[in-house]
């Protein structure tokens, strides 16, 4: 029987990936190997600024590129998922597959998609990374602020304001952890959510609310949009924390005119909408998520109506110095 050449490969199972780089996303160890300079440089650009928190396994994550391709630099990613594998299809030669129940990665990319780094960052790097963080993290369509010590999320579909909210508290005083996608932390006793607090992004739109974003550039975001990206570190008067308990969750409102007020919010009606972005993971992840949600409705729950920042911010503030002087007063402080 004739050997099989050993250059046959038509898989790129055996390619090599001579690079490697170690990151924490979220604290998290993230190892990455790849044939691409760029890549890694895009890697460092997202998750330079986290250190390791988490002492669980590394996820892995193998990024092969090759040349030839289209020279346009590819459409965003469709996303397709079975059980715990989830894919993201730019087209036939860009594209990605995630297994959250073993926490690896593996994507094909071509030049022109690993040389635009706002388009790599975005879909690619951060995207998938996102996901493999799914294998500790339950995912939560919110935004979190701390104030006191005392963590809010801040949730809502999209356009309720929940990234611009979050800056409004941030610039009066409040520490800032995440703008749209808050991580909750599974397995642990306390109530400890996660995000990234080294960047924000925001809708075009929100330069007419901030002087801070009017000279920013716009960069890519999901779905083909365009929008606005500010790194925390050039905002000194903005605070930061890696990591907030969950004391409050505020459902946010929009209303076209008069005062901020809470309301409580029921817990049935937020348990769907936290649910909703349950969307892949197989059986034993959407169960162990559910289980991580349940819990998260220990925290109190509102909902916000406002028609604009500066009192939200305030009925915020109230919220949290009323809850603090009765808890140091049943204290005896």
């Amino acid at each position: 029987m004739e050997a099989q050449d050993p250059r046959f490969d038509p898989l790129l199972y055996h390619f090599k990936m001579p690079l490697h780089g170690v990151y924490y996303p979220l604290g998290f160890p993230l190892e990455i190997a790849t044939n691409s300079h760029n890549v890694l440089d895009a890697a460092t650009e997202s998750w330079r600024n986290f250190r390791q928190i988490f002492p669980n396994r590394p996820l892995q994550f193998r990024i092969g590129v090759l040349d030839g391709g289209p020279a346009d630099c590819p459409p965003a990613p469709v996303l397709r998922a079975n059980r715990s594998l989830l894919a993201r299809v730019a087209d036939a030669e860009n594209f990605a597959i995630s297994d959250a129940k073993h926490g690896d990665a593996f994507a094909w990319l071509t030049r022109s998609a690993v040389e635009d780094q706002a388009y790599l960052r975005w879909y690619f790097i951060e995207g998938v990374v996102w996901d493999l963080l799914d294998t500790y993290l339950t995912p939560i369509q919110a935004a979190c602020v701390q104030l006191h010590e005392r963590g809010v999320l801040l949730c809502g579909e999209a356009g309720a304001g929940k990234s611009s909210l979050a800056l409004a508290c941030a610039l009066k005083g409040w520490k800032y952890l995440s703008d749209d996608s808050s991580r909750l932390v599974r397995g642990q006793r306390e109530l400890v959510v996660l995000g990234n607090p080294y960047q924000m992004r925001f809708r075009e739109s929100a330069a007419e609310l901030f002087p801070q974003l009017r000279n920013l550039p716009l960069t890519n975001r999901a779905g083909g949009e365009v929008g606005l990206q500010l790194a925390t570190a050039d905002a000194p008067e903005i605070d930061t924390v890696t990591q907030a308990s969950v004391d409050y969750i505020v459902f946010l409102k929009r209303e076209p005119n008069g005062p901020a007020r809470l309301a409580e919010f029921p817990k049935d009606r937020a348990l769907r909408r936290f649910e909703q972005v349950l969307l892949w993971g197989g059986p034993e992840t959407i169960d162990a998520h559910k289980r991580s949600l349940l819990r998260l409705l220990s925290a109190e729950i509102f909902e916000l109506r406002y028609s604009d920042l500066s009192s939200a911010v305030e009925r915020l503030e109230f919220l949290v110095q009323e809850r603090q002087t009765t808890a140091m007063g049943t204290l005896g402080f």
